[in-house]
């Protein structure tokens, strides 16, 4: 199965666009992992031709938040639906479990003991500021973190997050075994995706 870990930057926040909608915001640039190839990559707002073959040879995209933030945003510069690939959004799934919400780095410090390089603030200020390599260089991160977080949940089954009172760190049971299951075929065939 060819997964494809990713995450996008931001050029405005939603206050600057005077919006709660992640389609009304617009993108720095955009990393990702592939598993085939056990590559990461970088594409520009204004590079995105380059990033759709890769996406539409996916078996599944990855993400944290994924489905509720990146995939509509990406989906406003595709020409086909992204909605039709198989996603796996961390985030809901551990909203699924626990019915709360954690930020990346809680869940990626209590789990693998490690945390992000900043957030996305900082990467609006960075892109204002003309430092593009250090946008890169968060955004690579948070899609290696996002890779390690979601490795980790496929081989134990859980994750972890601290307890914000008590400061204890705190499993999340999640049921991973279709994780990678190919999605349901229609009438016996795979439907097109575009």
């Amino acid at each position: 199965m060819r997964k494809i870990t990713f995450d996008i930057e931001t050029r405005n926040t939603f206050e600057d666009v005077g919006s709660n909608d992640a389609v009304d915001l617009d993108i720095s640039l955009l990393c990702t992992h592939d598993s085939k190839t056990g590559e990461y990559d970088t594409f520009m707002h204004d590079d995105l031709d380059r990033l759709w073959p890769l996406l539409e040879k996916a078996d599944m995209l990855i993400g944290y938040n994924s489905d509720h933030f990146d995939i509509p945003l990406l989906n406003k510069y595709y020409h086909g639906d992204l909605t039709k690939i198989k996603s796996l959004d961390i985030l809901k799934e551990i909203k699924n479990s626990t019915g709360r919400r954690f930020k990346l780095d809680s869940v990626a410090e209590a789990t693998l003991g490690t945390n992000k390089s900043g957030d996305g603030l900082d990467a609006i200020k960075w892109w204002n500021s003309g430092e593009i390599d250090k946008i890169k260089k968060y955004c690579l991160d948070d899609v290696r973190i996002t890779k390690e977080v979601y490795d980790y949940a496929r081989e134990n089954g859980i994750l972890k997050y601290k307890d914000k009172i008590t400061h204890e760190v705190k499993e999340i049971k999640l049921d991973t075994s279709k994780w990678e299951d190919k999605e349901e075929e229609e009438n016996g065939m795979v439907q097109s995706l575009f």
